[in-house]
This record gives structure tokens, C-alpha cells and sequence, in this order.
């Protein structure tokens, strides 16, 4: 036989073992298709439907015909009125809105007198993207406001009748450094940690050790807590020295208190453990376990808000982050880094990634020993 056949034989034996297993039909075929989709709808940086609260001080035709170009627009939609500007605050904290558009009381007396009118759009910087480009698309409205008005066409509103006083709040600059480093401790640390848990009981198994661990004097609790914790040691730990050196390397501000930060990195591993270990306790080899650690963790990245917001995402897609802990970590992390937050702040982060360590982890000390009988 030469050695064109011998190759030839060994693909052909390993299409067959492939093509023959269910799961490997599955693995090369289903998720790809599906990561496809999923991507194809939530990885996109384009910015539509920005809520956006409007505080009219003028409150006359010219600040109504000025407002109502955005009305207009698909790329804002209109949530708050504000009264005053102690408001803003109140919408842009809870990130209830994105933008908040505030015609000061002299805007139609300028426009009338022949004077430069100003138009404040103050925008949440914790979101560079989405500040950034919202920032261009109030720049192109009020230039067609101006050309309507009978200013310069031009699209720079610099050189048209009503200019644009930008405002970047939490993120002075819009430096996406900052919001990209601000989470990405939590992003790095969690592939770290589900790798370990994936791998924690499929490598006993494939290894044959698992079933001597069972029949040893250890409950199945025992032994989900033996698994847990190196994973979250080493999480917990990764999390934290990368986020030292997100403020003494990369220079972000951190405003928040350490225990809100401690708290949502430790919260956030609890759940990361309980997913890694329910997949551990599904696979029997090592190679299913990193399969299964493949399927989670892009899913979870891109689902998460770490590059693309979510609410740029179809409505189904936002309801499949609910379930995904690193939608609230990313969020937590933010809050903390550039807005300032505490342990109270954080609260609607914390308790649904608790919520989702709850479940988990129990289902997959129940698995180690159903797996195995």
C-alpha cells in the first residue's frame, strides 16, 4: 500500500467516525449555523433608536421646528420631557436616556437677532460608540435645520446658525480605551475560568478517575465545592490584577468603591463556575468539554455589551442576554470604573448573576453522579 493510500484510508476512517457520531454531526454543522445568525444580528456598531430626553427652556415655534427634525429621525427616539436641569441626571445615570437635548431660553432671541444659537446635546461617555456617533448624527440634524432655516447648508453646524455644545458625561473625552478596558478584566478572566471548570470533571472522566472520586467518602456538594473554588481563586485573582492595571497602565479613572468591584468580579466567577461545571458535568471527554466552553464563551462575549450595545440588538436577541452573566458584569464594571458606583448601585447587576450561579450549580452537582450511573 503507499503512502497516498495510507493517508487516504485514515481520512476516510475519520469522515466515517465523524459522519457516524451524532454529536460530531452536530458540533460541525448546528453551532456554526447558529453563531452565524446570532453574530450576524447582535455584531453590528451601527446606532439607531438612541433614547433621548429633550429640555426645551425656549419653548417657542423655532425650538419645536428644531426638535422636530429629531423626531424624525430613526436614529433617536424620544423618551423623557424634561422640567428642569436637575432631571438630567435622573435619566442619564439609570442610562434611562443617552442623550439629553437642552435649548437654552435665549435660542430663538439669538436666531432672530442674527447671533450663533446653541444647542447643548450632553451624551453618556460610558458608551463611547454610541456617544460618539449620536454626536454625529445631532451634528448632521441641526445642519439641515440651519439650511431649513436658512443658514448655511453646510453640513459642519459650526457653520450654520444654531452650533452644537457637546457635553461627554463619565467619559470626559470619549476615549474608547476606557470603555473597552473598564470591562475587560471580567471578559479575560471568564475565558480563564471556563476553561478550568469545563475541563475540571471531563478530564476525570476521560481519565477514569472520576468514578473513584464517587465511590470515595465525598458528597456530590463536596465535591462541586472542591471543583469551585480553584476556578474562583484564580478568576477573582485575574480579574483584580487586570483591573489594577486598567487604572495604573491604562490610566481609567476608577471612581467606585473596591467592595462594589470585589463584589461584581466575585459574583460574576460564582456564575462563570456554575456554567463551566454544568458543562463539565454534560461532557465525558475533554474534547466535548472545550467544545462546550467554545459554545459559551463567543456567544457570551458578543451577547454581553462589551463591543456593541445591546439595545442595538433585536428584541429577541435582548432577551437572550437576560441569561447571560456577562451582560451584568460588563454593566457593573462600567458603573463602578467610570460612573462611581457602590455595592447599592450595582445591585440589579448582582442578584441575577447570583440568580444564575444558583441554578447552575446545583444542576451540575446533580449531574456528577446521574452522569455516572
Amino acid at each position: 500500500m503507499s503512502a497516498l493510500q495510507r493517508i487516504l484510508s485514515l481520512v476516510v476512517k475519520e469522515f466515517a467516525i465523524i459522519l457516524r457520531d451524532p454529536k460530531s454531526r452536530f458540533v460541525v454543522i448546528g453551532p456554526p449555523i447558529i453563531q452565524f445568525f446570532v453574530f450576524g444580528y447582535a455584531a453590528t456598531f451601527d446606532v439607531r433608536d438612541v433614547p433621548y430626553a429633550v429640555l426645551d427652556e425656549s419653548r417657542t415655534p423655532e425650538s419645536r421646528d428644531l426638535l422636530a427634525h429629531f423626531e424624525g429621525s430613526p436614529a433617536f427616539t424620544r423618551v423623557r420631557t424634561l422640567e428642569s436641569d436637575r432631571q438630567i441626571a435622573q435619566v442619564i445615570d439609570p442610562q434611562e436616556a443617552r442623550l439629553v437635548l437642552h435649548v437654552p431660553p435665549d435660542f430663538a432671541k439669538r436666531l432672530h437677532s442674527g447671533r450663533t444659537a446653541s444647542l447643548q446635546a450632553i451624551v453618556d461617555g460610558r458608551h463611547s460608540n454610541v456617544a460618539a456617533v449620536s454626536l454625529v448624527y445631532v451634528g448632521e440634524i441641526v445642519a439641515r435645520f440651519n439650511a431649513d432655516f436658512g443658514g448655511d447648508p453646510s453640513p459642519d453646524p459650526r457653520g450654520g446658525m444654531v452650533t452644537v455644545d457637546n457635553r461627554a458625561w463619565f467619559n470626559e473625552n470619549l476615549l474608547s480605551r476606557w470603555y473597552i478596558i473598564s470591562a475587560l478584566g471580567g471578559v479575560i478572566s471568564m475565558v480563564v475560568v471556563m476553561l478550568l471548570a469545563s475541563l475540571s470533571v471531563a478530564r476525570e472522566r476521560e481519565f477514569g478517575t472520576f468514578d473513584q472520586l464517587l465511590v470515595a467518602p465525598f458528597r456530590p456538594a463536596e465535591i462541586l465545592v472542591g471543583k469551585a473554588v480553584p476556578g474562583l481563586v484564580f478568576g477573582f485573582t485575574d480579574a483584580m490584577l487586570l483591573s489594577l492595571g486598567a487604572v495604573y497602565w491604562f490610566g481609567v479613572p476608577f471612581r467606585g468603591e473596591a467592595a462594589a468591584l470585589a463584589a461584581a468580579v466575585f459574583v460574576f466567577m460564582l456564575a462563570i463556575v456554575g456554567v463551566g461545571l454544568f458543562i463539565s458535568s454534560l461532557s465525558t471527554t475533554m474534547q466535548q468539554g472545550l467544545l462546550g466552553a467554545f459554545l459559551f464563551i463567543m456567544p457570551a462575549v458578543i451577547l454581553g455589551g462589551f463591543t456593541t450595545p445591546i439595545e442595538n440588538m433585536p428584541a429577541w436577541l435582548q432577551t437572550a442576554t437576560l441569561v447571560n452573566p456577562m451582560r451584568y458584569v460588563v454593566i457593573a464594571l462600567r458603573h463602578v470604573f467610570l460612573e462611581g458606583a457602590g455595592l447599592h448601585d450595582i445591585w440589579p447587576q448582582l442578584w441575577p448573576m447570583a440568580a444564575i450561579a444558583a441554578v447552575t450549580l446545583p444542576i451540575a452537582g446533580w449531574m456528577f453522579r446521574h452522569r455516572s450511573t
